[in-house]
């Protein structure tokens, strides 16, 4: 059961902007959309289904007339950081004024001034995208943004955060021509005070993003290098492509927290970090439970705080059956009970271990039946078109009997991450690696720094039960590259699983012992992995054995594994999948099943991730299609790998 809380947390409404403008949006190539809107300080929401193949949900303000003219469109309204949860909050996505950077001259043109904008942009859509309202397909040195800005005045003497969920690959960013700050990383979140840069009424806000996934210096995943999609890499992502948004913050302020859930002992150690040590202040604590206050502590405010919330009896986070517990954290003075600062989080109650050759699940053997996930979409590329479409990814996944994902070559957004706990779903938690040459001795110092924050901002969601911060590494790398994450992952969070390098060389001993393997045929398929049950086991490696460490009796995980072919209809040889075509709907279900049970029901097999959810552009190994239409009936995948492994006897 979801606390009560939990269900209302999606209705904190964003405050409007300050600006009359004409939006055009281009859905799957099919202009649906065209009006003249203002945006309005602190009005009523609405959904407004936008009608297209995917009913896609944008949030418009009706509240300054009832004329439809007047009716705003903000693309993905909601909150975009659910697990941290302040009540006041400026949504800046919409439409920007926008300029294409071919060269990378803007900065000697005077776009950071303002200067040049040719074109419109709908935020968060990269640009790249048919949801922009752009769609460039070339390559894209920099991309400039640049919208207006007007405080609300009941934000005076607070300091005010311009917070960007994500933006790739450098970012920089001027209020009214001067240069605020700089970040670089395409997928993880980063913020800047702007309170003494907008000191007018109306403020110009202006945003570069470089990006060159040709360098080999940067991390940029399944993005193409070429100017097509081609094999597995698809269509790139520049820029801004997650959520914009301002908030209020008090001079000191909660700015983050840490949960270590403790299910032997029946506890969670719950640590708070300020923004600063104040003079003097109250940090209270009130966590929640079936509609009821289960905890309440305060104490004196510094720098940390650390709760330790013992719960009689608890709930616990389940697979599929997932229980939240909610909880209030508000920073107040001594004196005069001030309320400095108020957020709401939510934390789950489950541990996960490696236990000799079995994963355990809240005490339980458990066999990991997992998806791979690269979170790709038609018409968005790395950005969901809507909420919605995060969670319904989630929901066709577990209807397919999947419980869990690798979250593949990428960050997915905080609120995918959110879905996962609500739902029960768990994650393998992931990076972007590809395109970052590994052999390069900078690269990690680079790595290093994306890695971390990656860790950092999704460290306390309870669906996230493992990290593997590479894939399939099996060339030259700089000594100790990969070793060093490794080790790293490790110290960062004691509380997950880790793998060194999925399908790669293991360079260390990893918690969980992988390995991908495409082979359609059943036969070679299964022998691959009866090694396995042979004293001492042989294992079944990616490359070349002798340069993996040993087999260390850990649980193995094949980590990749089918990838059929099934494309109807196809005559070119534009699309592919892995091996030969089945010929009929009844050779694809037989291989399915015979290469599914083949490794649940060998007793030395912790788990498997099948290759893929969807289809993604040329790729057509999804048991989805792109546009995430069911190739076959979901209840057919669902009997199969929901069937209980031998490991789990």
């Amino acid at each position: 059961m979801i606390p009560e809380i939990n269900k209302t947390r999606d209705k904190i409404n964003p405050i409007g902007g300050g600006q009359r403008f004409r939006l055009i949006i281009v859905i799957a190539s099919l202009m649906i959309f065209s009006q003249s809107y203002s945006i309005a300080h602190n009005r009523s929401r609405s959904s407004f289904p936008v009608n297209g193949i995917n009913n896609y949900t944008f949030a418009i303000d009706s509240s300054l007339d009832e004329s439809p003219a007047s009716k705003v469109l903000i693309p993905r309204p909601e909150y975009p950081r659910p697990d941290f949860v302040r009540s006041e909050w400026l949504n800046l996505n919409g439409e920007w004024d926008f300029a294409l950077d071919l060269s990378d001259s803007g900065e000697d043109r005077g776009l950071p001034q303002g200067e040049g904008f040719d074109r419109k942009i709908l935020v968060p859509f990269a640009p790249e995208s048919s949801l922009s309202g752009i769609g460039f397909p070339d390559f894209i040195a920099a991309a400039w943004y640049k919208r207006a800005l007007k405080i609300p005045e009941s934000w005076n003497g607070q300091k005010i955060l311009l917070n960007f969920e994500a933006a790739d690959y450098q970012t920089s960013v001027w209020v009214n021509g001067e240069k605020v700050g700089q970040h670089s990383g395409g997928y993880t979140p980063f913020s800047f005070d702007i309170t003494e840069y907008c000191r007018q009424p109306e403020n110009i806000l202006v945003v570069r993003c470089r990006d060159d996934v040709r360098s080999g210096r940067q991390p940029s995943g399944k993005q193409s290098g070429r100017y097509s999609s081609y094999s597995c890499l698809y269509r790139r992502t520049t820029g801004i492509w997650q959520t914009v948004w301002l908030e209020p913050v008090s001079e000191v302020h909660i700015k983050n927290y840490r949960v270590f859930p403790d299910l032997d002992n029946q506890q969670v150690l719950l640590e708070v970090f300020l923004s600063d040590s104040p003079v003097e202040g109250l940090l209270s604590l009130s966590v929640s439970g079936d509609n009821r206050v289960i905890f309440k502590e305060s104490k004196k405010a510094s720098r940390m705080v650390s709760y330790l919330i013992k719960i009689k009896n608890p709930k616990l986070w389940e697979i599929r059956k997932p229980y939240l517990y909610d909880f209030v954290l508000e920073l107040t003075t001594d004196s005069s009970e001030q309320k400095l600062d108020r957020v709401q989080g939510y934390f789950g109650l489950r541990k996960i271990e490696a236990r000799g050759e079995k994963i355990y699940f809240n005490h339980r053997p458990w066999f990991m039946r997992l998806v791979l996930d690269q979170g790709f979409y038609p018409d968005g590329i790395y950005t969901a078109p809507s909420d919605e479409a995060l969670r319904h990814d989630i929901e066709i996944s577990m209807a397919a009997g999947f419980d869990g994902a690798r979250l593949h070559q990428r960050v997915f957004e905080r609120r995918f991450l959110y879905w996962a706990d609500r739902l029960g779903y768990v994650v393998w938690g992931e990076y972007a690696d590809w395109g970052l040459d590994l052999s390069r001795p900078e690269s990690l110092i680079v790595f290093e720094r994306e890695w971390s924050e990656a860790m950092d901002r999704d460290f306390n969601h309870p669906a996230l039960i493992g990290w593997c911060p590479f894939n399939e590494h099996w060339g030259q790398n700089y000594p100790g590259v990969i070793e060093n994450i490794y080790h790293l992952s490790k110290a960062l969070d004691p509380t997950r699983l880790v793998i060194d390098s999925s399908g790669g060389y293991h360079l260390v001993s990893p918690d969980v012992f992988d390995s991908h393997n495409y082979e359609q045929n059943i036969a070679k398929f299964k022998q691959a992995y009866q090694g396995l049950l042979a004293s001492p086991p042989k294992v079944f490696v990616n490359g070349d054995p002798t340069r993996h460490l040993a087999y260390r009796g850990q649980p193995y995980f094949v980590s990749e594994y089918g990838g059929i072919w099934w494309n109807p209809g196809q005559v070119d040889d534009e699309a592919w999948g892995y091996g030969e075509r089945p010929r009929t709907e009844e050779e694809y279900q037989q291989r399915y099943q015979e290469l599914t049970e083949s490794l649940l029901f060998n007793p030395k097999i912790a788990g498997f991730c099948y290759t893929q959810l969807y289809d993604i552009e040329q790729e057509v190994n999804g048991i989805y299609t792109f546009d995430r239409k069911a190739k076959f009936d979901p209840a057919f995948f669902y009997h199969i790998n929901q069937q209980k492994a031998a490991i789990e006897k």
